[in-house]
C-alpha cells in the first residue's frame, strides 16, 4: 500500500552564502503527489537554487518520475539550478538513467548538494 507523500520547504544556504529553497520529501511518490511535489515547487519564490530531499522517501514510482521531471523542467525554464540529495543507490541508478542529471546535480549527501550549488 502506497503511503502519503509528505512535504514541506524552508531556507538554508550554501557554503558561499548563497540562499537555497530546500523542498523536503517523505513516503511515496505516486500520481497522487502532485500536490506535494508540484504544488509545493510552484509555491515556493523562483530565484535562487532548489534542493530536493529525498531522505525520507520509501518510494517512486513511474508516475511520480515523471513529475519530477515535471518540476525539473519547470525550474530549468526559470534557470533556477537544482540538486538532489538522500537518493537511494537504486533511485540514483533510475533518475540517472531517465535523464534527471541533465536537470539537476546528484549528490549523497545534503553538504555535497548545497556546495554543488
Amino acid at each position: 500500500m502506497q503511503s502519503e507523500t509528505k512535504s514541506y520547504a524552508e531556507q538554508a544556504t550554501t557554503p558561499a552564502g548563497t540562499p537555497v529553497t530546500v523542498l523536503r520529501f517523505a513516503g511515496d511518490i505516486a500520481s497522487t503527489s502532485r500536490e506535494a511535489v508540484l504544488g509545493l515547487y510552484q509555491a515556493q519564490p523562483k530565484q535562487g537554487p532548489v534542493l530536493l530531499d529525498f531522505t525520507k522517501v520509501d518510494y517512486i514510482n513511474s508516475s511520480g518520475i515523471a513529475l519530477m521531471i515535471q518540476m525539473l523542467i519547470e525550474a530549468s525554464g526559470v534557470g533556477q539550478r537544482v540538486a538532489v540529495f538522500g537518493l537511494s543507490a537504486h533511485f540514483t541508478k533510475v533518475f540517472t538513467m531517465v535523464g534527471i542529471t541533465k536537470y539537476a546535480t546528484l549528490a549523497a549527501t545534503e553538504a555535497e548538494a548545497l556546495a554543488a550549488l
